[in-house]
């Protein structure tokens, strides 16, 4: 073991977090938990995890639920690929693994929305074999330890990063290594005001030695983020509003949202959706929402449609959602808010 594993593993002992609702040797668990922490902080994914695992407790249970269901658990979580990632790779261990999460390495990184880095999180803390990880928190432990330079999305860094990942992970401890690693970095080796005099490898901390740990790792050269709008028609008849699905790919796949029209022509959508005008057509204010890579800005458009000229495809992709009723599957945090608002104006008018 060398000795950088060993003062992790010291520091674990009296420092690390124990206490997290996935900390069990189940690669289930671990594997839901892995797909919920990627870009989300552990403190938001609390409940969502004991939420999704009363209603989904195992992979049978996942892969036979509705995939609005799963959606709906996810309402608010953000990145939705992931939950559709889950579902499908859920289906996939039933149908090709009996059932049972497989525990090779191959097969694990085989499946819808596991990479390397998540793969080996799932055999070191569910299987205790030892693969290295390297997910955000402890790329940013490795870069400052070493100093290394550059942006870990390139791929000639990423390659020294997991050099470096291998290098350290023991042979054996990795189970309590590998949540140490994360723990290290989420609560000591932090982005911003890292607690350096509490490291347990502040000595030879390459970057704090040469006083550039505000430099590691890397960053990616910025770029001004482009603004996209829209327009969202909240259809409303008899205290429901009118919903589509979303196409299964891109942004919010899958989830239930109201209809979007790029050109603003509510009019027209409504004659053709719908088979009515509207009697009344209000513009709210402009809602902006922000993606990782652009800005949208959603301008809501309430247009009030007589219950005897409102119209619905045949389809399952389109329905009258009761404002009363519980969400028919996931819908996207900006789309709650602007049905929420429309729930308090509804129930303002009615009384």
């Amino acid at each position: 073991m060398s000795d950088f594993s060993s003062r992790v593993l010291r520091w674990y002992e009296s420092h690390g977090r124990k206490d997290l609702p996935w900390q069990k040797p189940d690669a289930y668990c671990v594997w839901i938990s892995e797909i919920m922490l990627q870009q989300t902080q552990v403190q938001t994914v609390i409940p969502y995890f004991e939420r999704f695992m009363q209603s989904f407790p195992n992979v049978i249970a996942l892969a036979d639920a509705n995939l609005d269901a799963v959606l709906d658990h996810w309402s608010g979580l953000g990145y939705y690929a992931r939950a559709r990632n889950l579902h499908s790779a859920a289906r996939r261990i039933r149908d090709e693994h009996d059932g049972a999460f497989p525990q090779c390495f191959d097969d694990v990184v085989g499946l819808p929305g596991i990479g390397r880095s998540t793969a080996g999180a799932i055999m070191a803390l569910a299987y205790s074999e030892r693969y290295p990880i390297l997910d955000g928190n402890v790329k940013r432990v490795l870069a400052r330890h070493g100093a290394i330079q550059g942006w870990p999305g390139k791929a000639d860094v990423a390659k020294v990063l997991w050099h470096a990942a291998e290098e350290n992970t023991p042979e054996s401890g990795v189970r309590d290594y590998t949540q140490a690693m994360m723990d290290l970095g989420a609560t000591v080796c932090t982005r911003s005001r890292p607690q350096c005099d509490a490291c347990p490898v502040y000595a030879d901390c390459a970057a704090r030695t040469a006083g550039t740990v505000d430099q590691h790792p890397g960053r990616k050269t910025k770029k001004a983020k482009p603004l996209k709008q829209t327009t969202m028609v909240l259809a409303v008849s008899n205290s429901s509003v009118y919903l589509e699905r979303r196409p299964p790919a891109g942004i919010w796949g899958g989830l239930w949202s109201l209809p979007e029209l790029p050109d603003g022509q509510v009019g027209d959508w409504c004659q053709a959706t719908l088979d009515s005008v509207g009697r009344s057509v209000e513009s709210w204010d402009m809602l902006r929402h922000s993606f990782s890579h652009y800005d949208l800005d959603i301008q809501p458009v309430v247009v009030r449609i007589d219950a005897t000229s409102r119209r619905v495809a045949d389809n399952d992709d389109a329905i009258w959602h009761s404002l009363d009723a519980a969400p028919p599957g996931g819908i996207a945090a900006p789309v709650q808010k602007l049905i929420n608002t429309l729930k308090d104006e509804t129930h303002a008018q009615n009384n």
